[in-house]
This record gives C-alpha cells, structure tokens and sequence, in this order.
C-alpha cells in the first residue's frame, strides 16, 4: 500500500510537470512567433495616416486592453477626417463594421502573406470595395473614433502574417511599430505619450 501511494505521488508529480512545461510552451510560443516574424519582415511601409511624423507615433502594440488582451496594434492619433492611406500596394479584402473595430478595413499585401488592419474609420474614401487592388499612398478611408476608440480620433492600424487558409480575421500578429518606424529611429526610444 505504501509503495503503491508513493507510485502515486510520483505519477502525479511527473504529471504536474508535463503539464506545465506544455502550458509554458503554448503560452510562450506566440510571443518568440510575433517577434521572428517582425524580424523578417521586409515590405517597406508608408505610414498609413497623411501629415503624421513617425516621431509622433508611439509603440501600443503589447499593451493592455482591459483584462483580457493585449493591443496587438499601433494607434496613431491624428484630428478626424485625416486621410488614411494603404501601407503597401495590394487588395482590398474585407471592409467590415464590427462592434470593437468600428468601420474596419482589410488589405492584403500582393503576395498574400500579410494582412492590414485598419480601424475606428470615420468612412472610406469614395469608391472603395471589397476586391478592389490599391496602391501605397492611395486614400483609403479618414482617422475617426468608430466603435471602441471613444473620444479620441485615432487609427488602429494591425499586421497579420496569414496563415494558408488567407483568413482575414486570423492570423499571427506583427508589431507594426518598428516596421513603420524610419531605420535610424528604431532604435530610439518612443516618444512619450502627452498627458
């Protein structure tokens, strides 16, 4: 009997352990993913929003939204109605209105690999639409504060490395900070954010 619980014991411990190491791994594994896949991303972007100086965007991308999630974003604030241009030549995926989001926009880049989030739209520009193929610079919608943004006029702008089935709404996200950011000043640190 003794040995039989001492047997026991041991089997659950071991158990323990394998759980955790399983746990760890999966809960650790997007974060070495995100950062791998931002480090060999090599589309060259233009900041998505007209008029804004990389010097006034700050990295939100692993910050908290609530309890539950991180950013997984970069906001960039600028008045309502400032033009929002494509990132990056490619095709107008999705133009959804969700609850979180707003007026959202999906582009992918031409190769399909990479997804664009664009959110809280104020609208689109005039003529946009699902299919429709678009070239960096070419205004895509205005900065606005639809669905969660509240007061503040901002872009919620998102990068996804799509995964084989090309879902929009999926994907491993990319910290577009660094990406957006001109070489020379990646390795400065962020402007802080006013007030």
């Amino acid at each position: 009997m003794i040995m039989r619980l001492g047997l026991l014991r041991a089997i659950m411990i071991f158990s323990v352990i394998v759980v955790a190491v399983i746990v760890g791994a999966a809960v650790f594994q997007p974060a070495r993913q995100q950062a791998s896949v931002a480090d060999t991303f090599s589309r060259p972007l233009t900041m998505p929003v007209k008029g804004v100086a990389s010097s006034n965007v700050r990295d939100t991308f692993d910050e908290s939204r609530g309890t539950e999630r991180k950013h997984e974003a970069t906001d960039i604030v600028a008045p309502r109605g400032t033009p929002v241009v494509a990132v990056d030549d490619g095709i107008i995926k999705k133009l959804f209105l969700s609850k979180p989001g707003g007026n959202t926009l999906y582009q992918f880049d031409p190769t399909e690999q990479y997804a664009y989030y664009y959110a809280h739209l104020d609208g689109y520009a005039a003529g946009i639409q699902e299919g429709m193929m678009v070239k960096r610079g070419d205004v895509i919608g205005y900065v606005g504060t639809t669905g969660n943004a509240q007061n503040t006029p901002h872009l919620h702008f998102g990068i996804f490395k799509l995964g084989p089935e090309k879902r929009w709404w999926e994907g491993t996200p990319i910290n577009p900070y660094p990406i957006l950011m001109p070489t020379s000043s990646r390795t400065k640190s962020p402007r802080p954010a006013a007030g």
